[in-house]
């Protein structure tokens, strides 16, 4: 297994990226090459950890602050083209980049190419529920859809549930601003009306965002526009109750006391809620396997992408994914 890292995006590259690469090279066994500034990057491999990681040279980078498409086309030695290349030319079983999320997609589809059958590719991650982890697509990818858009995000997510998370007849999900049929947008009411004809996808009907975390559903998709928000307000309110909860029990002594009995508990919960422990997000739709991590990502969350990765090349997700599409959007969608 040899795995493609960007070692030149997210906040803290490349420091926290190289060290959580050399961590999961070391502890798996999995083969990495770097992409990047070579000079950033050799200082801070060694001898011992150097012999299973290869760098490959890439001297520009591109920022959040950039044009996704213009910076695909003109930075042809960035770490995130030449990486991209790379997979496209099959030197690796995958990739993990926490850079640019728009030029992560832009070169995705210009330099991989998507499915037959697939307008556009979604971003998808794992979020955890009541008992259950649900997977959400898509947060990020795609801020206008069209109803068709919706219905392959469906089926792009039922098949990633039952593959990967071993659903055996995932539930489907709308996210909407109501469970009853006629609420929406034009674009969610038709996408709706699709969903419930189509045999193969076990629609569960539209899904209040107050009702993600109760398991109605093992799947719930939506626009990238509507994802990302959502998915940046669980974790924005998160971090809220935590320091809320920490600011209370240090006003008060039995506070404290009863925080050191509860303290195992809150620690797992508070891990729980950890993006750093998913492993980031994959680009569903896309031909080679294509991992986001979140861009403040420190080494765990890397460690955890390069290992996500891993998991998806290994259960062949991606030529499950275009068998059962070709199955299913025949004169369909």
């Amino acid at each position: 297994m040899k795995i493609i890292v960007d070692a030149m995006g997210g906040d803290n590259a490349p420091r926290e990226t190289v060290l959580g690469a050399v961590k999961a090279c070391e502890e798996t066994g999995i083969k990495i090459i770097l992409v990047g500034r070579s000079q950033e990057i050799e200082p801070l491999l060694n001898e011992k950890n150097s012999k299973n990681i290869e760098v490959v040279d890439a001297q520009e980078v591109i920022t959040n602050e950039e044009s996704p498409v213009t910076a695909i086309r003109r930075k042809k030695e960035s770490s995130i083209v030449k990486g991209l290349g790379l997979l496209k030319e099959k030197k690796a079983d995958a990739m993990v980049s926490a850079g640019s999320t728009g030029a992560l997609m832009a070169g995705g589809l210009f330099i991989l190419g998507r499915f037959e059958g697939v307008d556009r590719p979604a971003i998808a991650v794992v979020i955890p529920s009541k008992k259950d982890p649900v997977l959400l697509l898509d947060i990020g990818a795609n801020s206008e859809v069209k109803p068709n858009n919706l219905v392959q995000f469906a089926l792009m997510g039922s098949i990633y549930a039952r593959e990967v998370l071993k659903r055996k007849d995932p539930r489907v999900g709308l996210l909407n601003i109501g469970v009853e049929e006629e609420k929406g947008s034009s674009v969610i009411k038709s996408a709706y009306s699709s969903l419930k004809m189509i045999k193969d996808i076990n629609f569960a009907g539209n899904i209040e965002a107050r009702d993600f975390f109760n398991q109605n559903a093992d799947v719930v998709i939506c626009d990238g526009f509507t994802g990302n928000i959502f998915l940046k307000t669980v974790e924005g309110f998160g971090m809220f109750i935590f320091d809320r909860l920490k600011q209370e029990i240090k006003k008060n002594i039995t506070y404290s006391l009863g925080a050191l009995l509860l303290m195992p508990a809150m620690k797992a919960v508070k891990s729980s809620l950890d993006y750093s422990e998913y492993g980031g997000a994959m680009f569903l739709g896309l031909n080679g396997v294509l991992i986001k991590c979140h861009g403040s990502s420190d080494r765990k969350a890397i460690y955890n992408g390069i290992k996500a990765a891993k998991r998806y090349a290994e259960a062949n997700i991606n030529n499950k994914l275009k068998k059962s599409l070709e199955i299913n959007t025949e004169g369909k969608i």
